[in-house]
């Protein structure tokens, strides 16, 4: 005898199993920090019991990218940084999500210069900014919890959809120095 849709007993429930991977997935991510500045502070006081990033699955932070999928890069980050950057991202598990925390991590913040990125974003994927310099730690929460709301209507993202520059160039030109003309008769006088 088939059983009708409406006539289920109340103890059997019916879901989607994409639904449920991505309820799994969202409520158990494992952030990956890479805090440089004042910005980790704020990182780590999110952690702590007054904001209690645990009623978020998100508490576990994992110091191996092959045990992280939610890279936080929180703070400015060096030219020099940079390759070590891509290679953590890099190592860390399939799917993974990036959240650039704060203005330096973001836009190079205060820090116009050619030693400092101007924007992790031109190296790798960014998914979530949190805005702020530095941000407080409701801010950060409220990226985590934008991270899961992607991975519920997304789903698992596909790599190929995610292009990852390898060569690291800094995209900061300066700008041209003043040039001093001198008088035609300089040269013969100071020789």
């Amino acid at each position: 005898m088939p059983i009708e849709p409406t006539g289920l007993p109340d103890n059997v429930l019916t879901l989607n199993l994409k639904k449920v991977v991505n309820w799994c997935r969202r409520s158990s991510v494992w952030p990956m920090p890479f805090a440089t500045a004042c910005c980790g502070i704020e990182l780590m006081a999110t952690a702590s019991s007054r904001f209690d990033l645990a009623r978020f699955g998100a508490e576990v932070m994992r110091f191996s990218p092959r045990q992280a999928d939610l890279m936080i890069v929180a703070g400015r980050v060096g030219i020099k940084m940079m390759p070590v950057l891509q290679r953590i991202y890099m190592q860390m598990a399939e799917p993974k999500w990036v959240i650039s925390m704060g203005a330096c991590a973001s836009t190079g913040g205060v820090f116009d210069n050619y030693a400092t990125v101007q924007g992790i974003d031109q190296f790798i994927p960014v998914d979530v900014y949190v805005p702020g310099c530095p941000p407080r730690p409701e801010t950060l929460m409220e990226g985590i919890m934008a991270i899961q709301k992607i991975i519920d209507e997304q789903g698992i993202p596909s790599s190929s959809m995610r292009p990852l520059k390898v060569a690291v160039e800094p995209t900061y030109r300066p700008a041209p120095q003043p040039q001093v003309v001198l008088g035609p008769g300089f040269a013969k006088e100071h020789h």
